[in-house]
């Protein structure tokens, strides 16, 4: 039972970060439309609106992950998974977690704390005029999303589990979508 509880709370952690995905997407969307009216119809170029799309766009994408992650919306071979049993299926994901995602995401995650701390200590800002300052934050974003990314990973590695046992079908043919 006790996997299985923490199971959906790591399901919730990645459906949340699928949330602030959305929201940043919308806000992207808002931004874009912005930096297009001031450009084309007032004739204005804000190069802070700019940085802060790319901003964005990297934000949704990296936070965006490990929803997709926890969902199966990752890429793997399909053409040998989809044709194996529920166990099968499982004993994939399970080794395909602790000996590919996990050393991954966890390594990129080490090593991003120390990238955004010397952006931090160094005051690290645009170098472009008008720019954005604080570029640790979306240095920060890195190690947090990588770190996020080995959660749902773990989330993956305890369905798996729980699949092999036979306590749980869930995730292995088309996820349901939970929020």
């Amino acid at each position: 039972m006790f996997l299985l509880s923490l199971e959906r709370g790591i399901t919730r952690f990645s459906n949340l970060l699928g949330v602030v995905s959305t929201v940043l997407f919308i806000g992207l969307l808002f931004n874009v439309f912005y930096d297009v009216l001031m450009r084309y119809v007032f004739n204005d170029v804000s190069i802070g609106m700019q940085e802060l799309e790319w901003h964005l766009y990297a934000a949704i994408f990296l936070l965006g992950i490990p929803y997709g992650i926890q969902h199966g919306g990752h890429v793997r071979v399909d053409l040998i998974y989809e044709n194996l049993p529920l166990k099968g299926k499982a004993w994939i994901d399970l080794l395909g977690c602790v000996f590919l995602l996990m050393p991954f995401t966890l390594l990129v995650g080490y090593y991003g704390i120390g990238f955004a701390h010397e952006a931090y200590t160094l005051g690290e800002t645009s170098g472009d005029p008008g720019g954005l300052p604080y570029r640790w934050i979306i240095k920060a974003v890195i190690p947090f999303a990588f770190f996020s990314m080995a959660i749902s990973g773990l989330g993956m590695v305890i369905r798996s589990i729980n699949a092999i046992r036979g306590l749980s079908e869930e995730g292995f043919s088309h996820p349901p979508i939970q929020h």
